[in-house]
C-alpha cells in the first residue's frame, strides 16, 4: 500500500534588492515613530512570507487572505491589530503598484476585519487612578510620579513620555511647557500643571541633559521598563488589574476628562486624536458599562438580593 504525502509548498524566486527597494520607497513616506512602528507592521508580513516560503512581490489574494487568518487564528490579534497590520500590507502594495513594480495590488479586494466601535481597552475608574496616583508619589523611585503625570494627566502615549528628553522642556507665555515629538514627527506644545511639573522636576533631579524618565540602569526608559513599573505600582496600590500597560493611562486621561465635563471636541484636541471617531470610542466604551442594565436590575431586585 503506498502513502500519500501532502504536497509541500514550492518556494517562489525572491529578487531581494528588488524587495528591499520596493519596502524602502513604503517606509520612505513615514517618519519618526510613525516609520518605526510601519517598518515594524511590515516586517511581520515579510517574515511570514518567508515561512511559506512565498515572494511578496509574487503574491496572490488568496496569499493575504492566509496572513489575515493567520494573524486571528494562530497569533490571536484583536480585530483593531489585524486590521491595522492588513493596513500596512494593502498600503505597500498600492506603493508598488504606483512605483510600477507590480501591475496590481493582491490586497485590494481583501475583507477587512470588522473592528468593534468600542475601544477593547478599559481605563482606570477615578478612584482607581487616584491610587495610583498615591503610589507613585510615595514611591521611592523617582521615576514612577512623573511617568503617571506623564500618561495619565498629559495623555502622552507612552513612545512620547519615554522619548520625552529634559531639553523638551521651557517657558511660553508664562507656562511650563513640554514640547512632545508625536505620530509622524509632529511637535506639539503641551502645557504643565503644578503637579505635572513638580513629578517631572522630581524626575529631572537637577540634571541639565538627558532623558526625563530613566530606567534603574540611568538610560532612557523604554515602554518595557515603564509597562514593568506601572504593574508594580498597581500592585502597590493593591488594583485587581489583570493586565496593566501604558496605554490603560492615556485610555484614563480621555475618559477622566468626559467624566469632568470636558466637551468631546476638546478631548479630542488635548489627546490629538486625528479622527473624533477615536475620541468616541473611548467615551462608548465609558458609557457602556456606566449605563449598563445590568445595574438597573440589580437595584430594582434589590430587596430580593
Amino acid at each position: 500500500m503506498t502513502t500519500s504525502t501532502a504536497p509541500q509548498p514550492t518556494p517562489t524566486t525572491c529578487d531581494p534588492r528588488l524587495l528591499a527597494a520596493a519596502v524602502a520607497a513604503y517606509l520612505g513616506r513615514y517618519r519618526g515613530q510613525s516609520r518605526t512602528h510601519t517598518g515594524s507592521d511590515l516586517k511581520v508580513f515579510l517574515g511570514w512570507s518567508a515561512d511559506q516560503p512565498l515572494d511578496p512581490l509574487q503574491a496572490a489574494r488568496v496569499d493575504i487572505e492566509r496572513y489575515v487568518r493567520w494573524l486571528q487564528d494562530v497569533r490571536c490579534y484583536q480585530p483593531s491589530t489585524v486590521s491595522r497590520r492588513l493596513s500596512v500590507v494593502i498600503g505597500f502594495y498600492r506603493v508598488c503598484v504606483i512605483d510600477q513594480i507590480l501591475s496590481h495590488s493582491p490586497a485590494d479586494y481583501v475583507r477587512r476585519p470588522l473592528v468593534p466601535p468600542e475601544s477593547p481597552t478599559l481605563g482606570l475608574s477615578h478612584l482607581q487612578f487616584e491610587a495610583m496616583i498615591t503610589a507613585a508619589r510615595l514611591s521611592s523611585n523617582i521615576n514612577d510620579f512623573a511617568l503617571i503625570a506623564m500618561l495619565g494627566l498629559l495623555g502622552l502615549r507612552i513612545f512620547e513620555a519615554c522619548g520625552a528628553s529634559i531639553a523638551d522642556l521651557g517657558e511660553e507665555h508664562g507656562h511650563r511647557v513640554l514640547k512632545v515629538r508625536g505620530k509622524g514627527g509632529k511637535v506639539v506644545v503641551v502645557p504643565l500643571p503644578p503637579a505635572v511639573a513638580r513629578a517631572i522636576d522630581r524626575a529631572v533631579d537637577e540634571r541639565d541633559d538627558g532623558p526625563i524618565l530613566r530606567n534603574t540602569c540611568g538610560g532612557r526608559m523604554d515602554r518595557h521598563a515603564a509597562t514593568r513599573r506601572l504593574r508594580h505600582l498597581a500592585e502597590t496600590a493593591d488594583l485587581r488589574i489583570p493586565k496593566m500597560h501604558p496605554h490603560m493611562l492615556r485610555h484614563t486621561f480621555v475618559t477622566t476628562m468626559l467624566d469632568a465635563g470636558v466637551s468631546l471636541r476638546d478631548v479630542q484636541i488635548a489627546a490629538r486624536h486625528a479622527d473624533p471617531r477615536t475620541t468616541i470610542r473611548y467615551d462608548r466604551a465609558r458609557k457602556n458599562l456606566d449605563r449598563h442594565p445590568n445595574y438597573i436590575l440589580a437595584a430594582f431586585m434589590a430587596s430580593g438580593t
